[in-house]
């Protein structure tokens, strides 16, 4: 089997299905891509047999149709420093040996048959399917994926939960002491429908998602996803389980708002970190009239910092307690110029929105308090 491929195209697709594939493997084969010719086009995948990408690339020529598989670690290198040139595959599948010729040389890689290759995990006839912009859902996994648990405890909570249902699509992640929630207004169905996306293929996608305005289908049943994109698709095994009640602990009616410059509180905000306590990383929040008060001790090290800055404040004097590290995380998923700051008491989850919300979605991020001694 014979066939020819540009090297920068064969090199962009390479480098991006060796992300899925795991520096450890249950089975050998896991270490390899597939290459499968069909009709003139060269179908690549790569798995790490819970996860299975898919992409192609179109083929200059070939001289027939055929499928191998060949490591992946020595075939990335060698090709990921061509200038564009054509470079042909010979592939001898009787004495597993494929010969690659370029412009100024060749070299040699063993090759193994694909038959061994898993056979990739479908999703069912009946599966739900979400159609949504490929940048819209770049966007949301990207807000989401800090706010993810590591939890052995709670697997659900690792992930990131798309919840369908006739309002809208919540795309939600929480740890336990930080939530965020996008809704998107123009995706709903009449049957509600859900899954939890685990944290590997989230950012896989993250990645690979275009910003070009195409459409992403995603099609999901109880125990896996497909995830169809521009550039190719990704399978992959959902975590199992009941996700909690994330509207439960949002705070319908917080009275205090505070709004603030987003990148003006964010720069204080590292700047007193690193004068808080490690154990704790607490920063005191003091907002009163129009000024708002950042205070961070670590006795034990004798340190201390204070950095006041100009706010609008609706609301009663207050002191709250954040967690610094996890306060500059959800300032730095924003892009807004001004974020609104929305608090109860010291004791209750304080909400995070931006000014204006993008068109057709509404998100907001919650951050629960810690204790602080007055």
């Amino acid at each position: 089997m014979r066939f020819t491929v540009s090297s920068t195209a064969l090199s962009s697709k390479l480098n991006a299905l060796s992300r899925v594939i795991n520096s450890k493997n249950s089975l050998p084969i896991l270490a390899d891509f597939v290459f499968d010719i069909q009709d003139n086009v060269l179908h690549l995948t790569a798995s790490d047999s819970e996860n299975v990408m898919k992409t192609q690339v179109e083929l200059i020529e070939s001289d027939g149709n055929g499928r191998f598989a060949v490591g992946n670690h020595d075939l990335l290198e060698a090709v990921k420093g061509f200038s564009e040139q054509p470079i042909t595959f010979d592939v001898d599948q009787q004495a597993n040996i494929a010969k690659i010729s370029y412009q100024n040389g060749m070299f040699s890689l063993p090759v193994e048959s694909a038959d061994e290759y898993p056979v990739t995990q479908t999703v069912s006839d009946g599966a739900t399917e979400i159609v949504i912009e490929s940048a819209v859902l770049a966007e949301n996994i990207t807000r989401s994926l800090f706010a993810t648990a590591q939890d052995e405890l709670r697997p659900v909570m690792n992930g990131i939960y798309f919840d369908l249902t006739p309002e809208c699509l919540s795309i939600v992640a929480s740890d336990g002491h930080k939530l965020v929630r996008n809704k998107i207004l123009n995706i709903h169905s009449d049957q509600p429908a859900s899954f939890i996306l685990p944290k590997k293929p989230a950012s896989l996608l993250k990645t690979l998602l275009s910003k070009d305005g195409e459409d992403v289908i995603i099609r999901f049943d109880e125990r896996n996803a497909l995830i169809d994109y521009t550039d190719g698709e990704i399978t992959c095994r959902l975590i199992e389980g009941r996700y909690p009640n994330y509207n439960s602990v949002i705070p319908q009616s917080n009275p205090n708002q505070l709004t603030v410059d987003r990148q003006g509180l964010l720069a204080a905000l590292r700047r007193v970190q690193p004068f808080s306590s490690d154990s704790s990383n607490l920063i005191r929040f003091h907002v009163e009239g129009g000024t708002l008060q950042l205070d961070a001790e670590d006795y034990d090290f004798s340190k201390t910092a204070t950095e006041r800055m100009a706010c609008q404040y609706e609301g009663q004097p207050m002191s709250i307690g954040f967690k610094g590290s996890s306060f500059i995380e959800i300032l730095g998923n924003f892009d807004c110029s001004e974020v609104l700051i929305q608090l109860a008491d010291p004791s209750r989850a304080g909400l995070v929105l931006p000014t204006e919300q993008s068109e057709n979605q509404d998100v907001l991020m919650l951050m629960m308090p810690m204790l602080i001694n007055d």
